[in-house]
């Protein structure tokens, strides 16, 4: 989540207001020019499952177009939202970076599609290229200065930036590179997902690589029903897309070395609708024998180019097992918009009075000015 002072948390339910506006820059955000927007024509969608993380539409007011005004080539848009408090100033936070795909004039202003700027990143290479070897910490930088020149890369805890990555042949666009694009054999030539970790842009338009994040991470918003609470109306849906409870990862560099693993990761939790039993690879007949009958196995394989030891395999193994496992379910919060939360954000639920269940949020949909945002989420909280 994106700092918010406490006391602010606490009184989203009362806030009195909800302001907005939009920036725009046509040379990289060196410099920016504030706009206004039409009341309510600012959606914003952030998915960490998508392949642009923040995405959305606003319709701009008082801006010109062309290559000194808005256009679909160079300009960049940033949009805020706010939370008015009694008895203080507004307290502003980055709602997304992004690149304009689309523009329209309409009878008020220019209407603008906005992509994040994972985006910029995608433009295919001119001609194939070597990057690395080298470690992480300067390959990441180096790919995303040449798309998006200015733009900053930050490291969150829980991956290694000092990773050394072997020398490879990108044939495709720095995005495959830098996230888990494959090479023409299908094995991943992607950095951060060899790192056991993901990259996405934020709602700063910071490029930030990080780990995977899991239910077990911290949670850092409750959200109570009834009077002084967000109230929560749970829409339960279930789905087994995605769903994998045993991964098999593995490195190979085609080089000729020996390959790297595979190092295994299964859900081995009794209690967990997704158990895959106690030992799937070296002891498959185990749920027969032992009369577990609702087992069930679904495996996904990995490999990477990237992966050079048996510890980083098995690293990225428990990682993707982290991020496949969890039932789907849909939140609708009717009554509060936290402008902090982030995709990938842990919130404990009260879906029913006293029954509280933690969530992993993977995406928010919202419209700025309303007080109001919609939840995708997902829970291993539903047990047997």
């Amino acid at each position: 989540m994106m700092p918010i002072a406490p006391e602010v948390l606490a009184a989203l339910p009362q806030a009195i207001g909800r302001p907005y506006y939009a920036e725009w820059s046509n040379d990289g955000g060196t410099t920016w020019t504030r706009c206004g927007l039409v009341a309510g024509s600012a959606q914003v969608t952030a998915d960490r499952t998508a392949e642009n993380r923040y995405s959305g539409q606003a319709e701009l007011l008082g801006v010109g177009e062309g290559r000194t005004g808005i256009n679909s080539i160079t300009t960049n848009v940033r949009l805020w939202q706010g939370v008015q408090l009694p008895r203080r100033d507004p307290v502003w936070f980055p709602a997304g970076r992004y690149s304009v795909s689309h523009t329209s004039r309409t009878l008020h202003g220019i209407s603008v599609e906005l992509e994040g700027l994972e985006d910029d990143l995608r433009d295919p290479f001119p001609v194939p290229r070597t990057v690395g070897p080298g470690p992480a910490r300067t390959l990441v930088p180096q790919l995303v200065s040449e798309a998006l020149p200015g733009v900053p890369v930050a490291w969150r805890p829980g991956v290694d930036p000092d990773t050394q990555v072997p020398q490879i042949v990108a044939a495709d666009d720095r995005w495959s590179v830098l996230s888990s694009g494959s090479d023409s054999t299908g094995t991943s030539t992607g950095i951060a997902a060899a790192l056991a970790g993901e990259i996405w842009a934020d709602a700063r338009g910071v490029i930030v690589v990080g780990p995977v994040p899991t239910l077990n991470d911290p949670v850092v918003w409750e959200i109570a029903r009834g009077v002084g609470g967000a109230l929560v109306q749970p829409q339960p849906e279930t789905t087994r897309d995605g769903l994998a409870n045993v991964w098999a990862v593995s490195g190979d560099g085609g080089d000729g070395s020996p390959a790297v693993g595979p190092a295994f990761a299964w859900d081995d939790d009794p209690n967990s609708i997704t158990y895959a039993g106690p030992d799937p690879i070296n002891d498959p007949g185990a749920p027969q024998r032992l009369g577990l009958f609702g087992v069930r196995v679904r495996t996904q394989r990995y490999s990477s180019s990237l992966i050079t030891s048996y510890g980083q395999a098995a690293q990225v193994a428990r990682a993707k097992l982290a991020d496949s496992l969890g039932v789907q379910a849909a939140l609708s919060l009717t009554a509060v918009c936290n402008p902090a939360l982030e995709p990938g954000d842990v919130t404990a639920v009260e879906v029913d009075a006293g029954v509280w269940e933690r969530h992993l949020i993977d995406s928010i949909s919202y419209t700025l000015g309303a007080a109001s945002m919609s939840c995708k989420t997902r829970t291993t909280a539903r047990r047997l």
